[in-house]
């Protein structure tokens, strides 16, 4: 996606139903962002949408300048990212698992998940390419404006960032009866096992 003189005729409303259907499909963010309020509450959860969402952005504002085109045609480089975003999963699942061997929850603070959300999705390849390959369908009568680009850019953003919103106050309600220090135990030790899936989803994908 390059600067171009004459804007693409773009359908707004198809674009933003195909962001709404793909964010709605269960990936490595909805089943990290479930867990992770689960255990640690409203604010953890709140801090890592945040997160996702300043990554998602940086992701979008660099497929808008060209970055996901050569990334998509650089294979080492696509699996470099991918490798390392399976690597950050996993190191996260450690952490998730030794926080369930204490009897009392252990604080995790916001900074960790606010800066946890944006490595993952900057590691992520396919939230690179995912931009370029979901936007070209509703273009017609032109080429692409950077301004164009970062616009839908926004939206893509503003919609995961909605739909990770739902998703942090329905587990929220259910933290409460999480709480209990034995059952934050159970639900900590079902993330990591959780977190080992989307490593391997990482990788797979």
């Amino acid at each position: 996606m390059g600067a171009f003189t004459q804007g693409a005729t773009i359908d707004w409303l198809g674009f933003g139903a195909a962001i709404l259907l793909i964010e709605l499909t269960p990936g490595p963010n909805m089943a990290w962002l479930a867990g992770l309020t689960l255990t640690d509450g409203k604010r953890a959860g709140l801090a890592a949408t945040a997160g996702i969402a300043i990554g998602l952005a940086l992701n979008a504002a660099l497929a808008a300048v060209g970055l996901a085109a050569l990334i998509s045609l650089n294979h080492p480089l696509q699996h470099m990212l991918r490798w390392a975003g399976a690597a950050f999963m996993l190191v996260l699942a450690v952490l998730s698992w030794r926080d369930g061997n204490v009897d009392v929850a252990r604080p995790v603070t916001a900074q960790r998940n606010f800066g946890a959300g944006i490595v993952l999705n900057l590691l992520n390849p396919k939230a690179f390419l995912l931009f370029i390959l979901v936007v070209p369908p509703f273009l017609s009568g032109g080429a692409l404006t950077i301004s164009q680009a970062l616009l839908l850019a926004a939206i893509s953003v503003s919609i995961a960032t909605a739909v990770h919103l739902v998703i942090v106050a329905m587990a929220a309600q259910a933290h409460v009866w999480v709480s209990n220090p034995r059952r934050t135990r159970i639900v900590r030790r079902t993330m990591a096992v959780v977190m080992v899936g989307v490593a391997a989803w990482f990788l797979i994908e």
